[in-house]
């Protein structure tokens, strides 16, 4: 990594000072790639919309040796050779970025947002001292190049900074990952200088020069000479983790040399990227609208830990359900220190024969997501004691039930006070009423105080009392006032959601309101009623009719509509803006690549189409994105069933 410093930081601050001084003196020396230009003054009040001058697209994924071989098996079939020279390098772990320069000057530098349009973040880029502001790429014949990388944080910078944190009383960062993605987008480039973050170019992607002559396959003839190209002209690279590997054979052994040198490597990282080095044969190659077929993502084996089970906390969910958690001794994988397991369930624990005092082997699933893997019992003294999952709930005491064929315990308690703070906390959430101001902490914080005992108590709360509170302005309490203010219109579909009806989420939300006038015509349905509704089945139905035929319930909407919050099915609330896909169902699966779930749901809906929430004879189409599993081998079943592609979906709404 062209990383090591050839002065000293004392000699580079001495020589930055001076020229900030000589430019001071003498203005018309100032030049715009001069060190003291990087950090643009004011802020950022928010990012443009940019194209890539080629798609950024995402990688196909391996986990094991066999998918590299088949992978070089395909790339000789399609490129008729015999033989195949591939470049490996590290898979950084960090945020993905394009830099675009024109006659040598960065002009511009864009997140990778969907692929095709991304953030124009170019003020923050030019924070970054890893990025130069200009690079000879005229001596080379290039007049506009597109350079791909990754925005990382050093693993010992990382710990650095959360150090400081910790010693100013600041909230520390979980992961450098999601660091650097939130760095690149913060308002103030001050601030995004200050995080210590760096770009590792690591790709060529678009270069011609003054007559628009492509220099790609043409001048520009192998990614590893692409790269030299780049740390020649002062970029940092992965050239010295950079292997050209002359067949599968070679690639494979450098792959498993990897395995442990990841661990002492500074920089997180998730895999390898095996690319084909001639870049003729890339274009030989070609790309789906998915991936390069030149290139694959190795992924490492999931990183594991031990630690040991201090103890457990019993958390209280909106709807009742006990989830036991687990506290570890800390401990540090794939760059987040983990303190908190869930372990699910009682099932859960007895399956894996946990044990309080148990070493447990702890994985992040997808490097994301913690997951307790099983127990060292050979690591067993004798001390550790099995755990009795309690009979009575955690908050209010009231006795706990099970319900046949599920694997939760829960609170049956309305009036539950861990219930009340969690169904007002999904009250206020994005996909609910949306109301700004009210996050986890203040609600938690007015519910301890006395201010919110239920959702009804948001719309009547004490601003003279809170205007007293520390931390809490006249601005606050006003911005507070007016996101409330603003949540008493929005459509009936967000209040279902709100409620916290069990089994209605955002998409059966939608269904339902689209069959009443307003949310009180649900109190004179009965299951069978509700079931004729698309995508509602006899589970689903009977936990909205047991909503609904609850007196409390009845009562919160009233004292709501006494609120002025609004329940009523507006005209103007129709999600539909034309009625292509009127009468057809849809089904999504698989990893989606050109959209996400959310937007594919607001697709249908917006053309008039309904989403169901699994396989059945009422549906029309399953949508299937990369690496569908059991939904589309049912479908596959049902000779009613159609399955699409998404460029076929999207072919079909036009």
């Amino acid at each position: 990594m062209l990383s090591e410093p050839i002065i000293t930081d004392f000699d580079y601050d001495s020589l930055f000072k001076q020229l900030r001084e000589l430019e001071a003196a003498h203005p018309d020396l100032v030049t715009s790639d001069s060190p003291t230009q990087r950090v643009a003054k004011g802020l950022t009040e928010d990012f443009a919309q940019v194209t890539h001058l080629v798609s950024m697209l995402s990688l196909d994924n391996s986990y094991n040796a066999a998918d590299v071989i088949d992978f070089d098996r395909k790339v000789k079939e399609l490129t008729g050779q015999q033989t195949v020279e591939y470049c490996v390098e590290p898979k950084f772990d960090g945020s993905s970025i394009a830099l675009v320069y024109e006659n040598d000057q960065l002009i511009r530098a864009a997140t990778r947002g969907d692929g095709t349009v991304g953030e124009d973040i170019t003020n923050n880029a030019r924070a970054l001292s890893s990025i130069p502001l200009s690079a000879p790429f005229s001596k080379h014949g290039i007049y506009r190049i597109e350079l791909r990388g990754e925005v990382i944080i050093k693993k010992d910078v990382f710990e650095r900074i959360n150090e400081e944190r910790k010693h100013q009383g600041l909230k520390t960062f979980q992961n450098s990952r999601n660091t650097a993605s939130g760095s690149l987008r913060l308002k103030d480039p001050k601030e995004v200088q200050s995080r210590g973050l760096e770009a590792v170019l690591y790709h060529v992607s678009y270069a011609v020069d003054k007559q628009e002559k492509n220099l790609l396959a043409t001048k520009l003839l192998t990614h590893y000479g692409n790269i030299e190209l780049l740390h020649q002209c002062g970029f940092k690279t992965p050239i010295k983790e950079l292997k050209i590997c002359k067949d599968s054979a070679h690639v494979s052994a450098f792959l498993n040399e990897w395995e442990t040198k990841r661990l002492t490597f500074n920089i997180e990282t998730d895999g390898m990227v095996v690319k084909v080095n001639d870049l003729k044969m890339q274009e030989q190659c070609g790309s789906t609208s998915h991936h390069p077929r030149w290139a694959i993502a190795y992924k490492f084996a999931a990183k594991q830990a031990q630690s040991r089970l201090l103890d457990i906390e019993y958390q209280v969910g909106r709807t009742g359900a006990v989830t036991p958690v687990a506290k570890i001794e800390p401990v540090r994988l794939a760059g987040v220190t983990i303190s908190s397991i869930s372990l699910h369930n009682e099932d859960f624990i007895t399956e894996k024969d946990i044990k309080l005092g148990d070493t447990v082997i702890v994985e992040r699933a997808g490097e994301v997501i913690p997951y307790i893997v099983g127990v060292v019992a050979d690591l067993r003294d004798g001390s550790e004691k099995k755990i009795h999952f309690p009979k009575t709930c955690p908050s209010c005491g009231s006795e706990l039930i099970r319900p046949e064929e599920e694997a939760i315990w829960r609170c049956d308690n309305a009036d539950c006070p861990a219930q009340a703070e969690e169904r007002i906390i999904h009250y206020v959430s994005k996909d609910a009423m949306d109301i700004d101001g009210l996050g986890r902490s203040i609600i938690i914080d007015f519910v301890q105080r006395g201010y919110l005992k239920n959702m009804e108590y948001i719309y009547d709360l004490p601003y003279d009392e809170i205007r007293t509170l520390e931390g809490w302005g006249e601005k606050s309490v006003t911005n507070l006032k007016e996101g409330i203010e603003s949540s008493k219109g929005r459509p009936i579909w967000r209040l279902l959601t709100a409620l916290g009806i069990r089994h209605v989420g955002v998409t059966t939300a939608k269904d339902l309101s689209k069959h009443v006038k307003n949310v009180f015509e649900f109190e004179h349905m009965d299951a069978e009623h509700l079931t004729n509704i698309e995508g509602i089945g006899p589970k689903v139905a009977q936990s909205i009719f047991e909503f609904f035929h609850n007196k409390g319930n009845i009562h919160l909407l009233e004292r709501l509509k006494e609120f002025r919050v609004n329940t009523e099915n507006r005209a103007e609330d129709a999600i539909a803006k034309n009625n292509k896909l009127q009468g057809k169902t849809f089904l999504f699966t698989g990893s989606l690549q050109q959209f996400t779930r959310d937007r594919a749901k607001q697709m249908v809906e917006e053309n008039g189409g309904t989403l169901l929430s699994g396989v059945s004879t009422k549906l029309n189409y399953l949508v299937v994105g990369e690496d569908a599993g059991s939904k589309l081998t049912k479908a596959k079943a049902i000779p009613t069933i159609e399955v699409l592609t998404e460029d076929e979906f999207l072919k079909m709404i036009g």
